[in-house]
């Protein structure tokens, strides 16, 4: 069954969105869409209650439709069927408008908290860098060949996938693109980060778009990059920066130039950690600029954009499809992007209010926890979601990571001894 409703919850949400919904209001009509009873507020309402309160089917959800106002909507009747054909053909780009058209707000307010500290390495980058980008693709699950329109597919087809930009200090998305090919490499969306990146721009990479065609158009572009070294690359020492038990830095050129591929200066940095040795390949050559310990550091937090997807497909069930047709794949993409982004932004105020990083909320649990706050604001025990996630009597929720193993401090030097 779906969550109860939670006055606060909804006056978070209509505070935010309410305004961008109805800037959209005029794109709307230039598509030559009739203002109909499913129009876009109500759509972007049905949905984002579809999410936050775990609606489980359609069908359940024309029946809340009928007894309850829906954020910033009235109670309606509407046809089951009706509302099951509009999820079908409703454009998909106006979810992806709407989260757009956010964004820019939830940076602002990210810039206006001041109380949660970012991590070191990070504070040094942006010194340096306008933007810290971290980019990966992920697959979408497989369809549900229970519908009616997929009872002709092949068993196990898969979705598509989807390619994101994060930016590593807000961890909000920055670009997010999808693709019909499922088992297409990231590769193939390059051309899109190449349209898309800026200069001064720090883009951590999975090996995925280890390219190194790619790598030399950042570079022409003023951007850089740090990924990890491939096993099989084709490297040249031309010489040492630092040498001790745990850290080997170094200038090299990368590839062997066939095939008209460029050979690139880079660095190599090897860093061990515990008995592992861990090789990572930048395009910053200086170590004034990005110490070698800094460029671990800021890779280890590449998996920021794998968190992202795991509470994405796992936790608001972006892997569970609801339909097989493009245009409803696309649009519960874009509507989970945009409930992620409201979640991401009530984390990163729990986080504020706490004055600990933005990475040690753990989204997962801050939604699971909504069910709490909700019983106790029934109770009249709580009115403010960000409040009620920093008290000190509620850190049993688990809304704050537990450190496991003891944080140490972040070599800056650029020549380690």
């Amino acid at each position: 069954m779906p969550s109860v409703d939670n006055e606060a919850v909804e006056s978070r949400l209509k505070a935010l969105l309410t305004p961008v919904v109805w800037q959209q209001v005029a794109y709307y009509r230039q598509l030559g869409l009739r203002d109909r009873l499913l129009n876009l507020p109500l759509m972007v309402a049905l949905v984002l209650t579809l999410l936050w309160r775990q609606v489980p089917s359609v069908h359940e959800l024309t029946r809340l439709l009928a007894r309850e106002d829906l954020l910033w909507c009235k109670a309606v009747e509407v046809r089951q069927q009706s509302l099951s054909e509009r999820f079908l053909v409703f454009p998909a780009e106006l979810f992806e408008r709407v989260l757009k058209a956010l964004l820019p707000t939830l940076v602002e307010r990210w810039h206006e908290r001041q109380q949660r500290p970012l991590p070191p390495a990070v504070q040094m980058a942006r010194e340096h860098f306008s933007a810290i980008w971290i980019v990966d693709g992920s697959t979408l699950e497989a369809l549900f060949r229970k519908l009616k329109a997929l009872e002709d597919a092949p068993v196990g087809q898969l979705a598509g996938k989807m390619c994101a930009v994060i930016d590593l200090a807000t961890h909000y998305p920055v670009d997010i693109w999808f693709s019909e090919q499922a088992r297409a490499f990231d590769t193939n969306f390059i051309s899109n980060m190449l349209q898309r990146i800026e200069p001064r721009t720090l883009l951590l990479l999975d090996r995925g778009f280890y390219d190194f065609q790619f790598f030399a158009d950042l570079l022409a572009k003023g951007s850089h990059f740090i990924t990890r070294l491939k096993s099989n690359s084709k490297v040249e020492v031309l010489r040492g920066l630092s040498d001790t038990a745990t850290v080997k830095d170094m200038l090299i050129h990368l590839g062997t130039g066939q095939n008209g591929t460029p050979i690139l200066t880079l660095r190599l940095v090897k860093v061990r950690f515990e008995s592992q040795w861990y090789s990572y390949v930048t395009s910053v050559l200086d170590p004034e600029i990005l110490p070698p310990f800094v460029v671990a550091d800021l890779y280890r937090r590449r998996w920021r954009i794998e968190e992202a997807f795991n509470i994405l497909k796992r936790v608001l069930n972006l892997g569970y499809l609801w339909t097989g047709s493009l245009n409803g794949i696309k649009l519960q993409l874009w509507a989970t992007w945009l409930f992620y982004a409201v979640l991401l932004d009530l984390g990163d105020a729990v986080a504020d209010a706490l004055k600990v990083p933005t990475e040690r909320i753990s989204l997962e649990m801050l939604f699971r926890g909504i069910y709490h706050f909700s019983q106790a604001y029934a109770k009249g025990l709580a009115s403010d979601l960000v409040a009620y996630f920093a008290a000190p009597q509620n850190q049993d929720l688990g809304v704050v990571k537990t450190i496991r193993k003891p944080i140490l401090r972040l070599d800056l030097a650029p020549y380690p001894t």
